[in-house]
């Protein structure tokens, strides 16, 4: 088994890289897990230490496969729609958030939740009941059939218009231009968001930006880190899900910021070979639902290929970390067969 590379020092943000020959890997710093993911995947493994298997989940958890994968291993369940989880169990809703009406099935079904939405995306529900609630037109920047869209958008359902990239634009239509506000997903691409942003502003000159930046810190420094090396880099390759929003943004990105090639993998068995043609500097990065040791992985593949020089681009330093829900301080069991029993004694 090949070790992985060690790395060099840090390149200070802002700066290029000296031309050097070889073959070499910058590799993007953060990547990774941020906050909202860590604290949700942690959410998962405390319900089934505390509670025992099964913990059912509503949606994966976070959008990687391999996470998934390994959660399924220790016993959690994951299901689509309330109505899968069986009276009397425990649901955790995902990190990207669901709309009220699930709350309400839930309760129906009279199931014990565990509420893993990440912060950042809570605080952007609560804005769009704040704006709702003012009366209004809420435009939502996202992609359509996300999951954090759909629970958003089922905030105030009546208020919010979907807006999937400056090419919708044209057919957004409000009730009053001068009560109109823009919102969006967290996980986008920072540059296609202002553009959409501007877009709106020129049709709509009074539209209100948010109180705070909705896309959040941690999509905001992976896409900085690629922005950096992107120039330097002959190929990315970014480690994430295809069903991961900020993963597939960040390849976007890279080849935005002028690398001649990149691509997402879920790891390192998904690389190709036709790839490394002419192809001196491999940009590594990984988006913030994806494992260290899914990089680790990547790494040392491109060892075995040459590319044992590491060069670590960083773009920030994190030290964000958020509070694991409250609802894992109970003793969820007991409250799952109480509600079932209520549920059945009401029917």
């Amino acid at each position: 088994m090949t070790a992985t590379p060690s790395p060099t020092p840090d390149r200070t943000p802002g700066t290029q890289a000296a031309p050097r020959a070889g073959k070499r890997v910058l590799l993007a710093a953060p990547r990774g897990y941020c906050a909202g993911v860590d604290r949700a995947v942690i959410a998962v493994e405390k319900a089934l230490e505390q509670y025992g298997a099964p913990v059912y989940v509503r949606h994966e958890i976070v959008h990687n496969k391999y996470v998934v994968k390994t959660l399924e291993k220790k016993g959690a369940i994951f299901v689509e729609q309330t109505d899968e989880v069986p009276e009397g169990s425990i649901v955790m809703f995902s990190a990207h958030g669901v709309a009220p009406t699930v709350h309400e099935e839930a309760a129906a079904r009279g199931l014990a939740t565990i509420d893993a939405t990440c912060p950042l995306v809570t605080k952007v529900h609560r804005e769009a009941v704040r704006y709702a609630n003012e009366d209004y037109d809420i435009l939502l920047i996202g992609h359509e059939g996300h999951e954090e869209v759909i629970g958003t958008s089922g905030e105030a359902p009546d208020h919010i218009t979907l807006v999937d990239g400056p090419d919708d634009v044209a057919n957004v239509e409000v009730r009053d231009e001068k009560k109109v506000v823009w919102l969006s997903q967290t996980t986008l691409s920072v540059d296609e968001t202002m553009e959409t942003v501007d877009a709106l502003k020129t049709k709509f000159p009074g539209l209100v930006s948010p109180p705070s930046d909705d896309i959040c810190y941690a999509t905001q420094n992976r896409q900085t880190a690629v922005k950096q090396m992107g120039a330097d880099a002959d190929l990315v390759i970014v480690v994430g899900s295809k069903n991961s929003s900020n993963s597939v943004r960040l390849v976007e990105v890279a080849k935005g910021a002028g690398a001649r090639d990149a691509h997402l993998v879920d790891e390192a068995a998904e690389i190709d070979p036709a790839w490394f043609d002419g192809v001196e500097t491999v940009g590594v990065t990984s988006g913030a639902s994806v494992p260290e040791v899914l990089v680790d992985g990547v790494l040392a593949d491109l060892a075995t290929r040459g590319y044992e020089d590491v060069e670590i681009v960083k773009a920030a330093e994190e030290s964000i970390t958020f509070s694991l829900p409250k609802e894992l301080r109970r003793d969820l069991r007991a409250e799952a067969a109480a509600l079932a029993a209520g549920t059945r004694a009401a029917g």
